[in-house]
């Protein structure tokens, strides 16, 4: 999340950096007070480069060296201007495992603060702009795959229930893009990906924006690859105290989505319930509980 001392311009220059210098730039970035508590060499293991590339970032942004940067970030942390972005524990992954019971508490405390911290961030504002494009749109477009098809596939199933608007962009047959053929300016691409991103994903997002269709994401990083082709773009933190990444915050902000998608046309929303719920019953598709009459 963008909230440390030099997050703003390592974005901004993230485009002309080298890749070993991205790679160093997201870390950054994205762990904000790991920069504080962690060592330079521990860091840079994280990010995936040699050491050496953490110092020469440091002295690319104007300073003597990491212990600078690192003491700079600290400081932030100290004065609170620096979130810990809903995790659990800063050094979580170097904790030792606590048994089944306490691995299961501190992943599920550690979604519940990540679901917490995007109700108290300005990715709120992200939602709520994210969502008015939505419910604007002729159509929306679904795409999200392997991990991530998850959050595509419920906020398509949730507007499906109010409308015909969405339309799931699932690959079946190799021919889930096709239908973008007669997608318009008038209508969006919905994209949810996160590391490590989906290629096909990208390339259909990719392709809406080359041909002026608008296009809604989730993703990870503000410098990951669909927040650099956005319209609008929310991100969420997926690091996890299992070995999976967790989905759980995406998947929070595509119900949000679909609940304010709704809400903004109250009386269509309603009728198309009650046709939904008529459907459903004709069907018989859920199982109804037993009434059983007790004998006085």
């Amino acid at each position: 999340m963008a909230d440390g001392p030099f997050s703003e311009r390592l974005i901004q220059s993230f485009e002309t950096m080298s890749e070993q210098f991205q790679l160093a730039a997201r870390y950054i970035i994205d762990q904000p007070h790991d920069v504080a508590l962690l060592s330079m060499r521990d860091q840079a293991r994280l990010a995936g480069v040699q050491p050496s590339t953490m110092t020469r970032l440091a002295k690319y942004l104007g300073l003597s060296g990491y212990d600078e940067l690192r003491e700079m970030y600290a400081e932030a942390v100290r004065s609170g201007d620096v979130g810990f972005a809903g995790k659990a524990d800063a050094q979580a992954a170097a904790q030792k495992r606590k048994g089944d019971h306490g691995l299961a508490r501190e992943i599920l405390r550690a979604q519940a603060a990540e679901i917490g911290q995007v109700a108290e961030s300005p990715q709120l504002d992200s939602i709520v702009a994210s969502a008015k494009r939505l419910a604007a749109a002729h159509r929306v477009y679904c795409i999200g795959l392997r991990s991530s098809h998850t959050i595509a596939w419920h906020l398509h199933y949730i507007l499906s229930m109010i409308g015909e608007k969405s339309v799931l962009l699932d690959a079946a047959g190799g021919i889930g893009s096709d239908t973008l053929a007669r997608a318009s300016s008038s209508d969006i691409v919905f994209a949810a990906s996160v590391a490590p991103y989906t290629r096909a994903t990208i390339e259909i997002a990719e392709y809406a924006r080359r041909n002026g269709i608008p296009v809604v994401a989730i993703t990870d990083s503000e410098v990951a690859p669909l927040a650099r082709i956005a319209d609008n773009v929310v991100v969420v933190q997926t690091k996890n105290p299992s070995f999976f990444h967790t989905m759980t915050p995406a998947l929070a902000v595509a119900e949000v989505l679909g609940a304010l998608v709704a809400g903004s046309d109250a009386t269509g929303a309603h009728e198309a319930l009650l046709r939904f719920d008529t459907h459903l019953a004709d069907l018989n598709a859920h199982v109804k509980p037993k009434i059983t009459s007790r004998k006085s």
